[in-house]
């Protein structure tokens, strides 16, 4: 019998058509689809077939299939059956992260981790420091869809109510607000299951997308491990997105557990090669 006939069927979930600012999601799928065909028969298909082409494959890997927001119905159709049919996904549909919205922004702010002061109640926001300018953004929003700047003097007009207070106990809808904070750089930093990868970052913070490669000191990697650890994902692939305060903290921008993009062309080709193996690693492992 052939060898590719004995290994794993992997449905490989892509949005080759979508065009992000900054980064072309095609030519990374496209490569790494070609080297994970080494180990494991691969077919390519869009977030809208999903559901419907996977039980006949052993495992879904979602990489780069765009925000969920374009095809809200259609992914909750697919998270459902999969739960259902005990379907193997990659990354496990269990993440507490984006994967789930951003909730866990303002859960993990409450808790003291090391996030960027968030709220969701009209009640809470005397609760975020005072700043010259606030980010409101969507719970279920990605690549900055939905993100706005909002003047501390226009916040309570902005959510619908009087003051910065306003009304005890009235949400602020499927919003986030955070105060706009003057970062220095952001930084990324890739995990495959709990093991730490490589890191990124933007120098220029108007320029996010323009990463280079960062050297991440151990007090670096304990930050980030928070996060992963929190997430308590056994499988999968997992970008802790950070920015650096003024004053040298590093605070959570995102936990990125859906379908992070990889940078994968800026990486040199030891590195590149290892973060591959590593994921067909824990792609076996999951499937299991």
């Amino acid at each position: 019998m052939p060898a590719a006939a004995l290994s794993p069927r992997i449905l490989y979930v892509t949005d080759l058509a979508y065009e992000a600012r900054g980064r072309r999601y095609c030519d990374e799928d496209i490569m790494l689809c070609a080297r994970l065909r080494r180990d494991f028969t691969i077919a390519t298909c869009h977030p809208a077939d999903a559901a419907r082409l996977m039980g006949d494959f052993d495992g879904v890997l979602v990489r780069n299939s765009g925000p969920v927001t374009h095809y809200r119905e259609v992914y909750d159709a697919f998270r459902e059956r999969a739960s259902a049919d005990g379907v193997r996904v990659y990354n496990p549909l269990t993440g507490r992260g984006d994967m789930a919205g951003k909730q866990y922004l303002v859960e993990l702010s409450a808790a003291g981790f090391p996030v960027i002061p968030t709220v969701d109640r009209a009640e809470d926001l005397g609760r975020l420091p005072d700043a010259d300018e606030y980010v409101v953004k969507p719970k279920d929003g990605a690549d900055s869809i939905g993100l706005r700047f909002v003047p501390r003097d226009r916040l309570g007009h902005v959510l619908g109510g009087g003051d910065r207070g306003g009304d005890r106990g009235r949400a602020l809808g499927h919003v986030l607000v955070q105060p706009r904070v003057p970062f220095r750089y952001e930084v990324s930093f890739y995990f495959v299951d709990h093991d730490f990868q490589y890191a990124l970052h933007a120098p220029d913070p108007d320029r996010r997308w323009e990463l280079v490669p960062y050297e991440a000191k151990a007090v670096d990697l304990d930050f980030a491990r928070k996060f992963i650890d929190w997430n308590t994902l056994d499988h999968g692939i997992q970008r802790v997105d950070a920015c650096r305060a003024p004053d040298g903290e590093l605070l959570l921008v995102e936990l990125e557990d859906l379908n992070p993009f990889l940078s994968l062309e800026l990486l040199d080709e030891t590195t590149r090669d290892a973060f591959i193996a590593r994921t067909a690693v824990s792609l076996r492992g999951l499937l299991s």
